[in-house]
Order: C-alpha cells, then structure tokens, then sequence
C-alpha cells in the first residue's frame, strides 16, 4: 500500500452557545490520507492559526508514495525535516497526518488502533462535564445540569481574567464559586479546577490555600506555563494536586517538567503534544514518575476518538476531558462514543472508529471571526483576551 494523497481541509461548524451562552464558532483543520488500495484515512490537525493547513500539505508532499505503516518512520522523517523544528504550527501538522496513518493502519488490519498499542486496559472512560458561569448561582446550576445526569467530575474556571494580578474581589468570587459548586453537588463528586495559566505564582498560592477546603482534584495550569520554576513555587506552597501540560510539545518539553516532580498529572494536547504514538511516550515517561495522564482532546471528532483510545490503553489514565459537541453528529460518519452517566464508551470500529463527513466538512468553510482557542468568551473581548490572556 502506497500513499496518494495528504489533504488540509479546514472548517467551521455553524455558531453555538459556548459554556457561557455565547455565540462562537471555532477554525477546525482535518487531514485527509489516501492511499492506492482505497483505505482513507483522517486526522485532526486543529490549533488556531489555519496556516497549519499549508504545512500539512507541504509535510504530505514528503510522504506521497510511501507505505502508510511506517508511522514512527514518517514521524521522524517530519519532525527533523527543518532545521527549525517543534511549535504548534509544524507539531500540529505531523500530528494530523500521523492520525491518519493510525487510522489507516488500523482500517488495513481490521482492528481499533487501541490494540496497536498493546491493547484495552479499561472498558470504559472516565469523563468530566463542566461547572462554569458568570456568578456562583450559576456555576452552581451549571454543575448540577450534569451530576443530574450521572456526570461525577466536573471542570470550571471561576476567574475573570482580567490580569495575572488578580483583585481581591475577583479572589473572592473565584473562591467564593468554587465554594457553592462544592455545596451544590457534595463531596463525592470531583471538581478540576482550570486557570489556563493566567495568574501569578503569589496570587495562586493565595487562591489554591483558600480552595483547598473545597478538595480540587486539580489545580490546573495556576501560573503561565513557560516559567517550570514558577509552578515548582505554587506546587510546593499548595496542598493541591497540580496539573499542566496543553501547551508543551512533545517528550522533550515533557522530560523536564518530570524530572522536577512539579505535577501530580499531565494534559498532553494530542495534537500539539506530536500525535498518537509520542502521547504513548510522554504517558510511559509520566507513569515512571508516578504522575497521571489526561489527553487534552478539545477540538474536532477524530480528535477525541484517538484520545479515547489511548485512555483505553494507557496504565495511569486518569480522566478525559472532551466529548461530543453538538455539531460532531453532523460531521462525522459512524457510532461517535455518547457519554453516559459520567463514563464514554471506548471506540471499538477498525481505525480510530469512523471519519468525517467530507461532504460536511467542505460545505462548512472556515470563519475569519472564528473564536481564538480557550479564550474566556463572554468574559473578555478578543482585544482584552489579546492584551492580557
């Protein structure tokens, strides 16, 4: 078997409410592998800027008419091709296309890519829903529209980012919504909380000392992530799990984020972080270390199908985070895994477990107001969220 083709094809699915209620749309970047035996194969090469496209495209050139198995070969073969290696435009190409091959190989030998790498450990996935909302009336609502379900961890982020020195009244509303989740819901279930990396190693300190009587699961990413000696400061002065990691790339960046035992679990982004089989690694490196591992899987079907099976196969998975978003049913083709009561189902479909609907895709083109990733909608305009995020 022989590849024929490596295809970009961004889009955006229409406007909907995000976990605030605002209208936004995001830029997605699918890939899309053929070969001469007619097997397809999709990744998602999803992360922001759609120049990603072009270096998929200009990466794909460099593999037309090799065998589409040798994916740690291409892999190599990508990530050394330029002098100038790594960041999410060039790691976020490699990883779309190395899904594809995943799931062409899978296809070929008619399995679920999960058995590729060593096979189900778990039969069914961990998941969390979210318990944002502008006040902590709301937060609290929010939170219980899911443990209503049966959903028993859940996410928020309770800052207004408006700054990494944090006023003391947003201090109090971020503590005092984290405060009312936890009465609205109780004590057995989990609560993450996230900060997306936008506050000062003082003002962290002084916020997670003030959450801990709430018992987070994790203090996610407190201070910005560049700087491993300030999140050593935060997890030394806390009493709190912490977590980071959806913004690094690859085993390298890994490597020295474990060595100074800093976090109690890591957020690979699939995508950024390299792909399928470097998630394998990095996850290998973490379980050495005795610290968890959670695919960071926020962006399109194909996305959070590969994550799903690395959770499947993965010794120290320890939640998901990701699902199916309103529009995934219209885009993909196949049974995408539905979460029920807290827990998805692991992907059993040779391949990934399906792939996208092209005529879907094509007919839904990218947006130039699309929304920027993990930014604070209804919080911040693009401007502030440019200035201060």
């Amino acid at each position: 078997m022989k590849i024929t083709s490596v295809e970009a094809i961004p889009s955006a699915p229409d406007k909907i409410p995000d976990s605030y209620g605002v209208m936004a749309t995001r830029n997605y970047v699918y890939v899309k592998v053929e070969t001469d035996e007619g097997i397809v194969g999709w990744g998602d090469a999803t992360c922001g800027p759609l120049t990603v496209a072009s270096m998929v495209e200009e990466f794909g050139e460099l593999v037309i008419g090799k065998d589409p198995s040798r994916i740690e070969e291409h892999w190599q073969t990508l990530y050394h091709h330029f002098f100038v290696r790594g960041g999410p435009i060039q790691l976020s190409a490699i990883s779309g296309i190395e899904m594809a091959l995943w799931d062409i190989k899978g296809k070929a030998l008619g399995v679920p890519v999960y058995e590729l790498l060593g096979g189900m450990m778990r039969d069914r996935i961990w998941a969390y829903g979210r318990w944002d909302g502008h006040t902590p009336e709301e937060a609290a609502e929010h939170a219980l529209s899911y443990t209503e379900q049966g959903v028993t961890a859940l996410k928020g982020d309770p800052f207004d980012h408006k700054g990494l020195f944090i006023t003391f009244e947003a201090e109090k509303k971020a503590v005092a919504t984290l405060a009312a989740v936890r009465e609205a819901v109780g004590e057995e279930v989990e609560l993450l909380v996230e900060v997306h990396g936008r506050l000062t190693p003082s003002s962290a300190i002084r916020v997670g000392n003030e959450m801990e009587q709430y018992r987070p699961f994790v203090y996610e990413e407190p201070v910005p992530f560049q700087n491993l000696d300030a999140m050593k400061r935060v997890a030394e002065s806390v009493n709190i799990p912490i977590a980071t990691g959806e913004r690094l790339y690859t085993k390298w960046d890994y490597f020295d984020l474990l060595q100074r035992q800093i976090v109690a679990m890591i957020q690979p982004d699939l995508i950024q972080g390299g792909g399928i089989l470097e998630l394998k690694k990095i996850a290998a490196m973490a379980e050495a270390q005795y610290v968890g591992f959670q695919g960071h899987s926020i962006h399109g079907p194909m996305d959070v199908l590969a994550v799903l099976h690395l959770d499947a196969c993965t010794p120290n998975f320890m939640i998901h985070e990701g699902g199916m978003k309103p529009w995934f049913q219209d885009a993909f083709i196949g049974d995408f895994p539905i979460q029920e009561e807290g827990y998805l189902p692991v992907p059993t479909a040779p391949g990934l477990g399906g792939e996208m609907n092209e005529e879907w895709v094509r007919a839904h083109p990218p947006q130039s107001d699309a929304q920027g990733w993990a930014s604070p909608a209804g919080q911040l305009t693009s401007k502030q969220f440019n200035e201060w995020g």
